[in-house]
């Protein structure tokens, strides 16, 4: 049966995705029930700490609920939210489950509504000049910013799906975006530096990146080691960190706090980049850990750490960003002490898959293909897999 046919009644009770990111955020109990099929559920799906979330594909309801299956149903009286892709699957799944007397509620919209939240939080414990914005997609985890000050603003890592909310943002704000900024050849999500180059802003990309074989049909800035790029009143240092990918590149905002892109999350940090390959992984995370010591860990306990990605088991900060700083990451991360060997052997053994789709997103990113919206944003879907650890490295 295709499974668009599948439609539940108009009346089936629903969530909206920004209601049901709220109360998987206040703890509520919300079991979350997927019926896309296995290799769907596999690949990525809605998954927090201690959220139960289970898989009963659509097409074993078609020939209807028995006592089987409702075994196989998350446990307990609580309130189930049931998804699928576009949520018609799921409404009928619910209606079923109504006719049952099991409480249901339909994701409006499905996951791919749910992959289009994004997020606004202002970094207010950030406490130099301007403002840092950080944008937040539950989905995958991806974190952009940006910087605002004196009418001017940089978007730091955007994503091309969500370009018009950088432009509604900046136009809301009253600012020119001067500069659109990437920390890396992102290899998890199509970038939307050459959009945002499209409606005026400046594209910049670390010098170390260009080696890798960028084909942008745009006029691009690129900075090196030490450079420093201004918005408004505030300076912005890029520090070259690679490790999770050749060029990879930190930036340091008013030497307050570092954009760390890929390098270094709050519970965890990045791993080896696929342009790496399977035999020069070891090397690669080497490299990270060298960086680390040298180029991010060398600065004052007090700068805030801003990074590119967060996990399921990270905590937000109590502005509700993700964010650290580095005395706070020293003292959570044991690992981040351990000598070079032993990083590398503990972070070879909890290795996590590689990102979905990665090949063709990287060569988007590079300029050496190209899709269109619509085929950029179901290529991102996916699970964030940029640790270089499969769980997180901080201790309680």
């Amino acid at each position: 049966m295709d499974i668009e046919s599948l439609t539940g009644p108009d009346d089936v009770a629903s969530i909206s995705p920004e209601e049901l990111r709220d109360r998987i955020a206040r703890g509520d109990r919300i079991p979350v029930l997927d019926v896309r099929t296995e290799r769907e559920y596999d690949t990525w799906r809605i998954e927090r700490e201690n959220l139960d979330t289970r898989n009963v594909p659509y097409y074993e309801f078609v020939e209807g609920v028995d006592d089987e299956l409702l075994a196989r149903l998350p446990p307990g009286d609580d309130e189930l939210a049931v998804v699928c892709v576009k949520g018609g699957a799921s409404a009928y799944v619910v209606g079923l489950l109504e006719a049952e007397g099991i409480a249901a509620v339909n994701l409006d919209g499905g996951l791919n509504r749910w992959a289009r939240l994004y997020d606004t939080v202002e970094v207010s414990h950030y406490e130099g000049p301007g403002t840092l914005i950080q944008y937040q997609r539950p989905s995958s985890g991806c974190l952009a910013y940006m910087l605002v000050s004196e009418g001017e603003a940089a978007v730091i890592d955007p994503l091309r799906t969500f370009t018009d909310r950088y432009l509604e943002d900046a136009q809301k704000l009253g600012v020119e975006l001067r500069y659109a900024i990437d920390t890396h050849i992102h290899a998890d999500h199509v970038s939307g530096v050459r959009d945002l180059v499209a409606q005026g802003a400046e594209a910049v990309i670390p010098d170390p990146a260009v080696a890798r074989g960028v084909e942008y049909d745009i006029d691009y800035t690129t900075v090196a080691d030490g450079d420093v790029l201004s918005v408004g009143g505030v300076s912005i240092r890029a520090i070259h960190t690679p490790g999770h990918s050749s060029g990879m590149t930190s930036y340091l905002v008013a030497e307050r706090v570092v954009l760390t892109g890929d390098s270094l999350f709050i519970e965890s940090v990045g791993s080896p980049d696929p342009e790496s390959g399977v035999g020069g992984v070891r090397d690669a995370v080497g490299l990270l850990y060298d960086t680390l010591q040298r180029q991010l860990l060398s600065l004052s306990d007090d700068v805030l750490v801003a990074p590119g990605h967060y996990s399921d088991a990270a905590d937000p900060a109590i502005d509700g960003s993700y964010t650290a700083t580095l005395g706070e990451l020293r003292d959570r991360m044991p690992t981040l002490e351990l000598p070079r060997e032993a990083f590398v052997d503990s972070l070879l053994s909890d290795a996590p898959p590689r990102p979905t789709n990665f090949e063709e997103i990287i060569a988007i990113n590079l300029g050496r293909a190209s899709v269109d919206d619509d085929e950029a944003f179901e290529l991102e879907l996916g699970p964030n897999n940029c640790a270089v650890s499969e769980h997180p490295l901080t201790s309680d």
